[in-house]
């Protein structure tokens, strides 16, 4: 009887999917998504303080990875990774698969993205945690994104919009945009250093840690992370706008956003460099000596290709 409900349930979600072995991917696909939510149970302070009975944790324990994160205490079903491998939630993983959620479980899919927003996630600064090894480390900003795509196709699935769930969310990724602007832009100059940013294979360094020359590493994917997440907030103002036109203020703003970093890339520091090579065609990071000097990082990568995602 289950397998029929779940052939059922299947053969409308697939309907328009003619081939029988697309179908079957996709559905062990989902199936996969599904089997990886997994209770998750973390309290930070708990963690850094040790249990009463036993002997006090280390002292780098107490005032290393994590201790600035005191108000975390996450105790929630959430989409991990990988419940065998990857026990844990990543903020960015989770927003793509909020997106393939939304297909089978909408309710389910906004349910999550709400949830790391909140105040026992959030940071009181604004930042959403990253990872449980490292809640500081940044990830590319697409939770604005995640959310518009989520609330455009529960708005196919059910007829109607859920506009309080836009709303939500949105005014909680304003606080977030507000962290990166002053945390992330080290000279305010819309020019954008956000270190991991979840791609952890393409760096010849980590650009996590300090440069050993000093200075800081202007980087174009962090930088055009920064103005897909203007235009992605720009668009949820807009939406929200249509029934109160006290939002169209804040589209602008976003707008304006979007159009200071888009000249940034341009002009880095106003001295004629930008991140954009015209001999070659592509974007490249920028290394800003401590003395003024800035070194293009000439490596072709996933790096120079982010800007496209920002059209």
């Amino acid at each position: 009887q289950r397998l029929a409900e779940a052939d059922a349930f299947y053969a409308a979600l697939q309907r328009d999917i003619a081939d029988p072995d697309a179908r079957l991917v996709q559905r062990q696909a989902l199936a996969g998504m599904l089997w990886s939510k997994q209770f998750y149970h973390f309290d930070v302070r708990r963690w850094l303080a040790g249990d009463p009975a036993q002997p006090a944790p280390p002292e780098a324990r107490r005032h290393g990875r994590d201790s600035d994160w005191t108000h975390l205490n996450n105790a929630d079903i959430v989409s991990m990774p990988d419940k065998w491998e990857y026990p844990w939630y990543a903020a960015w993983d989770l927003a793509f698969h909020c997106v393939t959620f939304a297909l089978i479980d909408p309710a389910f899919a906004k349910g999550q993205l709400i949830l790391l927003t909140r105040e026992w996630y959030m940071h009181p600064n604004g930042q959403l945690p990253a990872y449980e090894w490292a809640f500081g480390d940044v990830n590319p900003p697409v939770h604005a994104w995640a959310a518009l795509r989520v609330y455009r196709m529960d708005q196919a699935l059910t007829g109607k919009p859920d506009r309080a769930f836009l709303e939500r969310v949105f005014h909680k990724l304003m606080l977030n945009f507000t962290w990166w602007v002053n945390r992330k832009d080290a000279g305010d100059r819309n020019v954008f250093q956000g270190g991991f940013l979840g791609l952890d294979n393409i760096g010849i360094f980590d650009r996590s840690a300090r440069l050993p020359t000093g200075g800081t590493l202007d980087q174009a994917d962090g930088t055009a992370w920064m103005a897909m997440y203007s235009l992605n907030l720009m668009r949820i103002a807009l939406e929200l706008a249509v029934e109160d036109p006290v939002y169209e203020d804040i589209a602008t703003k976003f707008f304006e956003h979007f159009l200071t970093i888009a000249e940034a890339m341009t002009h880095v520091g106003g001295n004629g460099t930008g991140l954009w090579d015209e001999t070659d065609e592509f974007y490249y990071d920028v290394l800003s000596l401590p003395g003024g000097r800035q070194v293009p990082l000439r490596v072709r990568s996933l790096v120079g290709l982010i800007p496209l995602c920002a059209v």
